[in-house]
């Protein structure tokens, strides 16, 4: 791997406006998805469920990509949820890094999946597939969000089980929290399906939207725009899709200049 290790070797030259943090660890899910954690900068400030570029020295180039922060801004450390690409420019490198590796980042922090951009109301949704749960997993470690809202929903839609392991080891986790758990109990839930390998709930979550089921199994009514607002993160096609429901709805997207109904996240499309 072709990864320069900044820290054992002070006379490299770090990226304009990017820090050298050290990987502190990896958890590996399946062939196509890991975990990583790393060391974070004492100056460095985010509000949850934003994101950062990240990156690795490949030869003698930086290489960056947009990842959302896995973990709350109260967290001590900074952690990402990945998915990896054989081919792929960063992931092809970054999928073999270990503890005590070096990882690039950029220090702006930046996104549209904050408590800010939403307007007050009764329930959040988190409508994710794949890494797209990555700022949710920020967001529901964050006492902000259970003051915010009454009931707070989070969906996430793989093409298989496996695939799910990180948000239901999360929300497991999170309900067993010193700092959180009381907050997170009877406000947070995880609604999961899948799209190929069988499982207890099977659908594209839009799917899951229209025919109604997704609210049956939750037990709650319909999407109501008095009441309800959501965030949106996954691929091209779930978003444009997930977005026109809403709409249909009566949700209206907003900003963080513009607080509204609804939010999507752009950054990881294209």
């Amino acid at each position: 791997m072709n990864l320069v290790n900044v820290a054992a070797d002070p006379s490299t030259v770090v990226p304009a406006g990017a820090t050298a943090e050290t990987v502190t660890e990896v958890q590996h899910y399946t062939d196509a998805l890991f975990r990583f954690r790393i060391t974070r900068p004492a100056s460095f400030r985010f509000r949850s469920g934003e994101f950062v570029m990240i990156g690795l020295m490949v030869g003698e180039k930086p290489v960056f990509r947009a990842y959302s922060i896995a973990s709350p801004s109260w967290d001590e450390e900074l952690e990402f949820f990945s998915i990896k690409v054989q081919d792929g420019p960063l992931t092809q490198h970054l999928q073999k890094i270990r503890p005590g590796d070096t990882v690039l980042m950029k220090k702006k922090p930046t996104g549209t999946l904050v408590n800010d951009a939403l307007v007050p109301g009764k329930r959040v949704y988190m409508f994710s597939t794949g890494t797209g749960f990555a700022p949710f997993a920020s967001l529901i470690r964050d006492p902000e969000t259970y003051e915010k809202f009454e009931e707070v929903i989070v969906t996430h839609t793989c093409r298989n089980v496996a695939d799910l392991a990180y948000s239901r080891e999360l929300v497991a986790a999170i309900k067993e929290d010193p700092l959180i758990g009381e907050l997170a109990a009877d406000k947070l839930k995880l609604f999961t399906s899948t799209t190929r390998e069988p499982y207890e709930t099977m659908g594209r979550i839009t799917t899951l939207i229209e025919n109604g089921e997704l609210f049956e199994k939750l037990g709650v009514p319909p999407l109501d725009p008095a009441v309800d607002r959501a965030m949106i993160c996954g691929s091209m096609a779930m978003l444009k899709d997930t977005k026109v429901l809403l709409e249909e709805r009566g949700l209206t997207e907003g900003a963080n200049n513009k607080p509204a109904e609804f939010v999507i996240e752009r950054a990881f499309v294209g």
